[in-house]
């Protein structure tokens, strides 16, 4: 007999402005299932490991059915799975647990996400990039790429992050991944200008509130023939993506990967096509305001 409610939800902390609740409700009304999704705040551990258990029990036991993990926790929440899909372990965070049978999975939607909308944007692979950050968004959008067969330049301000990610692709992937760690300044990006077709903005920067800001050195021009995202969604037009159009370029924003994430994660917990339409009307109605 086809499940009758579905009881999903978020965990992280903070989760004052996701837009998580929003979007899967659409997608539960644009299938026509009943169900809620809920915002779980879990304090980082080891302080919200309480709540956690008692949120995967309820998830094992099919009191839930679901539950996305944004930060603190797409790493912290390892230790309590049974296991990990092939993406998610080579990723190292997980933003999805589902059930199957009486095992909990986590895996990771984030990067085939990105790709997803990067597919709908250019019908090209891209060659080259540079991936400005180091952080889990970074992690997401590099996996993405190099299972594309794409060579990636990380640059991050602290050399040494982006160092850190590139070891553990090289780990987990192939010592010889086409992933190079460079300094997001200007010395390490010029000479990369003629080689690239894609710059993606994985940092924060230009998010609400601070919309005057970009992670591009203003000194620095864009690669002439790339493709230019940010991952940011709010604002939809950051000054890194204003920037690259006045110069041109194509730019969008991030919102777009939100959507496809959380399309897949979707899919995960329910066996079903996810209104991708519906859910992206959503989001953009609840930005407009």
């Amino acid at each position: 007999m086809a499940q009758s409610v579905f009881r999903l939800g978020l965990i992280g902390y903070p989760l004052n402005h996701s837009f998580s609740p929003v979007i899967h409700a659409a997608a539960l009304k644009g299938v026509g299932l009943a169900g809620e999704y809920s915002l779980y705040p879990v304090s980082p551990f080891p302080e919200g490991e309480k709540i956690f258990k008692v949120l995967s029990t309820a998830l094992r036991s099919g009191e839930l059915d679901g539950l996305n993990v944004t930060i603190p926790h797409k790493q912290s929440v390892i230790p309590f799975l049974d296991r990990l899909t092939l993406r998610a372990e080579n990723m190292g965070a997980v933003n999805t647990i589902y059930r199957d049978g009486s095992f909990l999975v986590g895996e990771n939607t984030d990067s085939s996400g990105f790709i997803a909308d990067l597919t709908n944007i250019t019908s090209l692979v891209p060659q080259k990039a540079i991936v400005l950050g180091a952080g889990g968004a970074a992690r997401a959008v590099v996996y993405g790429l190099l299972e594309q067969g794409c060579e990636v330049y990380l640059a991050a301000r602290r050399k040494v992050q982006a160092e850190e990610v590139v070891a553990h692709y090289q780990q987990k992937l192939a010592d010889n991944v086409l992933l190079h760690a460079i300094s997001l300044d200007t010395g390490s990006l010029i000479p990369l200008l003629d080689k690239v077709d894609l710059v993606v903005n994985t940092t924060p920067v230009g998010m609400f509130p601070d919309v005057h800001a970009s992670p591009w050195p203003e000194n620095v021009h864009f690669p002439e023939h790339a493709i230019i995202y940010d991952t940011v969604y709010n604002p939809q037009k950051t000054k890194f993506i204003l920037d690259a159009q006045y110069a041109g370029l194509t730019a969008v924003s991030g919102l777009g990967m939100l959507v496809h994430q959380a399309a897949l994660s979707f899919e995960c917990w329910t066996g079903i096509s996810a209104p991708i339409g519906e859910m992206q009307m959503v989001v953009e109605n609840r930005l407009g305001r």
